[in-house]
């Protein structure tokens, strides 16, 4: 029903289901990730008035449980969100709050895994939640995203049409461009957007 994603890393769809209404994604390394998207599959729909608070839960430096810490939530008309993890874990602001998953990490868990979490709740009760401070992604980190995946998508998907020079036959009604300047316009985008996320917009 759920996926998870960290940018660089494989899409993860392979949530553990700790309860009937509870999912966790486990988190490798979770030292070097700044964002981790949390989106509905597709499949499966929230039952109505139902969503799910997404939580993000890391291994307590002094010995004790994970601590757990709520991000947001998604929902039918949510689907999707992003969420800034980095610095939570140094923060430990609302540490202490309640959270649905228990108080004890997973067997053989290591010290640099950490876990998400989806707990389906009902609609009122997640509106009436705070999320820790800090987990929203900025516009400006969300946009980020969006454009690397849409640069990917684009790539991959002209990619997956090329043919070598050998290969192809006359078409009078066809165009041909080099893959070579797909991938200049990419990493030139790309360059772009990280210095300036709003460069688009001149």
């Amino acid at each position: 029903m759920f996926g998870c994603l960290v940018a660089g890393r494989l899409v993860q769809t392979d949530a553990a289901q700790v309860a009937s209404d509870k999912f966790v994604f486990n988190l490798p390394d979770y030292e070097s990730v700044n964002h981790v998207v949390v989106f509905m599959l597709g499949t499966v729909p929230f039952p109505d008035g139902m969503g799910g608070a997404v939580y993000f839960s890391f291994p307590d430096p002094a010995g004790g449980g994970p601590i757990w810490q709520l991000l947001g939530f998604i929902a039918n008309d949510k689907p999707s969100a992003i969420f800034k993890i980095s610095g939570l874990a140094a923060r430990r602001d609302g540490g202490g709050a309640p959270h649905p998953f228990g108080a004890t990490a997973p067997a053989g868990a290591a010290p640099s895994v950490a876990q998400v979490g989806v707990s389906v709740e009902p609609l009122a009760q997640l509106a009436q939640q705070t999320p820790v401070t800090g987990a929203a992604a900025s516009t400006g980190d969300a946009l980020r995203l969006f454009t690397q995946k849409m640069l990917d998508s684009l790539y991959n998907f002209a990619s997956s049409f090329a043919v070598t020079q050998a290969q192809m036959t006359p078409n009078p009604g066809e165009t041909f461009v080099p893959s070579s300047c797909i991938l200049k316009w990419y990493e030139n985008f790309q360059r772009r957007m990280n210095q300036d996320p709003n460069f688009w917009k001149t």
